[in-house]
């Protein structure tokens, strides 16, 4: 067996035999092998690394190893030919500086640092040379730090002369104590992420089945210009209130052939670029972009499971909280180019008026579970103070998230983390605001337990720097804390409102004893949000999400549909609150599909009269199906991909109501109050509140300038006559919205004349009607 391995001078004597064709052979300087000392100088000036070196079998490596350790001068004298004989690289080392934490410039060099509390050694891997598809070749530098030169408190550090400014990749081994039952993970073989790396090199093309098992390395470049955000740029900086969030994943939004981008740009930051005018037509002005911190699509194709054949397209599995995902960058350009794009996606952006909020996982990362773990960084680098470890059950660790493990937030050193992370997407990336995925964990202590103040919700509340930008919780985890209207927020956190979901799809639906519950969330849930100095704008109002059914498996499918995840059906919520209005799936008949059309534009209509901040998902404009796959987070195929060709199908359609639906709320005050709705502002039509049976309900928000609005929903099987109240003085009702109409007169902008006392309401439909001079 041939047996790769390179060579370092160092003071010390390995504690045991390293992994054979992994780790250097670390050669000590004892008073035997003078020769060899008297060739350099002290460890801390200048460190020599030889190239790979070959030996014969394992027992010879073993016995150069032993000999090494007892002091053999032949052995000595006969490697230092052969290093000599090499020519390898000097680097001349300094001991470095503990901060910042990654990597950085210095005057003696680059300067790297890395926290571990528990570590007991900790070596820098270098890569001076890429390879063939950007892998790294085998001249890896491997350069061990001395505990009593290179670590201030628990923070290792080392400075290097002379690096190139760019195109180095580099990692850590990290060894330490492999006491399982105190919570340790240390394994030497893995080289392991910067967590504070800036930028992250994997394999370059997402999906790359021919790269699926690359590794991540942590990269740099001191030579890059600052970005030129240019002379007029500003930031949109939109009041809440005024908001209307459009969540998207950046892949999936121009993937597909059918967006008719260059094959180059399809699925990357630059592809969304090309797409702003859809967003500006659609009438939104904020994207919520599911995850773009660095992530392995192919964590699942590893190794032999159930769910091998999927691609992770979703993002929830975090390698990096610093670094963009390198595999947006346009045509396999790498983690230098995806940052530069992703800051011209967000100089586009901002520049159209719309604003960038990022869809963040502090909650978990990417390392799993003990039984299957996938070590990429913090596990190996400091296990127990990174993710919650229960110590009363050997070492084992707490999964609140439902993947396998639950970052530790509240520690100090891992809040600082996460807050630094923050900080650097809005200075360096321009970000407008974040959404929290399964907040709930973030206030849990370090115990799992839940905290009454949180010190990470508090920091983020409070931090300057983190202070213009919009804070979204998702208020529950997978541990059973449920937070909606009870998140800790300091007045400044919203939440996504999933009661606001689970009523108004009820409601529209049909389901009896909901229609007080209905106009409390179209009211702005004041039973929620009401406290202190919260407002209306604190509760994300939403019908559909990512995760879940989109709108029209909504009104198409009663049960999920979930056997291509691999997962026996198992995965995915089983209670969606969804109608398929009397057919389930596709083969529908015309009667059924004009039910289905009437009660997806019923919702988006809620959604855009409600009080609090609307979200809608990304294909939603047209009607996207998923087929009802409720839990589509492995598809890297048209179930998630944005398909084109059915917007310009739909175009004049739903799509066209979709947007003069939001353009009409974004022109009327009524629908944007800073407060809750007083007695005043609105008058229910009702005196029916406690007949479960009803499911008809109408109310008139008031303008100050007289231009009242009407709105009633039927969610009854049959007519029922409404009874339209007399408009303000000098002014007639007309008719804008009645989604029972086929277009273009479900919604006139202009309104409709010749509105009468007694408005017949077909089954499940919903009006609005304007009074006007």
């Amino acid at each position: 067996m041939m047996l790769p391995r390179s060579t370092l001078w160092s003071n010390s004597i390995p504690t045991r035999v390293p992994a054979l064709g992994v780790h250097p052979i670390i050669i000590s300087r004892s008073k035997s092998s003078e020769r060899a000392a008297s060739s350099v100088k002290s460890w801390q000036q200048r460190v020599f690394v030889g190239v790979r070196k070959e030996f014969g079998d394992r027992c010879q490596m073993t016995a150069f190893v032993h000999a090494a350790r007892e002091g053999d001068q032949s052995v000595l004298a006969e490697e230092e030919e052969a290093f000599q004989m090499i020519r390898s690289p000097m680097l001349k080392v300094f001991p470095g500086q503990a901060h910042p934490l990654g990597v950085s410039e210095v005057e003696s060099g680059t300067n790297f640092a890395i926290f571990s509390e528990n570590a007991t050694a900790v070596t820098l891997c270098l890569v001076m040379q890429r390879g063939v598809n950007n892998k790294p070749d085998q001249g890896m530098i491997e350069i061990s730090l001395d505990p009593q030169v290179n670590k201030t408190g628990d923070i290792w550090h080392i400075c290097v002369e002379d690096l190139p400014r760019n195109n180095v990749l580099y990692g850590y081994r990290v060894d330490g104590s492999r006491d399982w039952h105190h919570g340790h993970r240390f394994d030497t073989r893995n080289i392991l992420l910067d967590p504070y790396a800036k930028l992250v090199e994997g394999r370059r093309i997402f999906a790359d089945a021919n790269n699926k098992m690359s590794k991540f390395f942590a990269t740099y470049d001191f030579d890059c210009l600052p970005f030129d955000w240019g002379e007029n740029y500003k930031l949109p900086n939109i009041p809440e209130k005024d908001l209307v969030i459009y969540e998207m994943n950046v892949r999936a939004f121009t993937a597909d052939e059918s967006s008719g981008l260059d094959p180059e740009i399809r699925g990357s930051y630059l592809g969304v670029i090309e797409k702003i005018p859809h967003l500006l037509e659609l009438g939104i002005n904020a994207v919520e972009l599911l995850p773009v911190f660095e992530f392995d699509e192919m964590e699942f194709q590893r190794r032999p499971n159930p769910r091998d054949h999927m691609i992770n397209t979703w993002g929830y599995s975090t390698i990096n909280f610093f670094a963009p995902m390198s595999r947006y960058a346009s045509n396999g350009g790498g983690p230098l180019n995806a940052s530069r794009e992703f800051k011209e996606m967000v100089k586009a952006l901002h520049n159209a008026g719309i604003e960038v909020i990022l869809d963040v996982v502090y909650n978990h990362t990417n390392e799993a579970d003990d039984e299957n773990p996938y070590t990429t960084s913090f596990r190996g680098i400091d296990n127990k103070v990174y993710y919650m470890i229960d110590l009363n059950n050997n070492g084992q660790l707490l999964n609140f998230s439902g993947c396998g493990n639950t970052l530790n937030c509240n520690h100090p050193v891992v809040m600082e983390l996460i807050l630094d992370s923050l900080r650097h997407w809005v200075v360096e990336y321009h970000v407008d605001g974040f959404r929290f995925d399964l907040a709930s964990v973030l206030c849990r202590g370090t115990d799992g337990s839940p905290l009454n103040a949180p010190p990470l919700i508090k920091a983020i509340a409070k931090d300057s720097i983190l202070s213009r930008c919009k804070v979204i919780a998702e208020p529950w985890d997978c541990g059973g804390l449920y937070l909606v209207g009870k998140f800790p927020n300091w007045d400044r956190w919203a939440e996504w409102n999933g009661k606001y979901r689970d009523d108004v799809r009820r409601f529209i639906k049909g389901d009896t004893g909901m229609k007080g519950g209905f106009a409390t969330r179209i009211a702005g849930s004041a039973d929620l949000y009401r406290v202190n100095k919260r407002k209306p704008c604190h509760g994300i109002n939403f019908v559909i999400a990512h995760d879940g059914f989109t709108l029209y498996d909504l009104v198409s499918y009663n049960f999920k549909h979930n056997d291509n995840n691999g997962e026996g059906g198992n995965d995915g919520s089983n209670d969606n609150f969804s109608w398929n209005c009397g057919f389930e799936g596709e083969t529908a008949d015309a009667n059924v599909k004009a039910l289905r059309l009437r009660q997806m534009k019923n919702f988006h209509v809620a959604l855009m009269i409600s009080q609090g901040t609307p979200m809608m998902l990304m294909g939603d404009e047209y009607g996207h199906t998923r087929y009802g796959n409720n839990n589509s987070y492995g598809h890297d195929n048209a179930l998630n991909h944005f398909q084109w060709g059915q917007l310009k199908d739909k175009k004049n359609d739903l799509f066209r109501f979709f947007s003069e639906m939001i353009k009409f709320r974004q022109s009327h005050h009524v629908f944007t109050r800073e407060s809750f709705i007083g007695k005043n502002e609105v008058t229910w039509h009702e005196d029916n509140w406690e007949n479960c049976e009803s499911k008809f309900l109408a109310f008139t928000l008031h303008e100050e300038n007289g231009g009242d609005l009407y709105v009633a929903f039927n969610a009854h099987d049959y007519f029922v006559k409404a009874v339209i109240p007399s408009p303000p003085d000098s002014r007639r009702w007309f008719r804008v919205v009645d989604t029972n109409l086929e277009s273009p007169d479900d919604f006139v902008p202009e309104g409709f004349p010749g509105i009468k006392k007694i408005y017949n309401m077909a089954p499940y439909s919903s009006i609005i009607l304007q009074s006007k001079m």
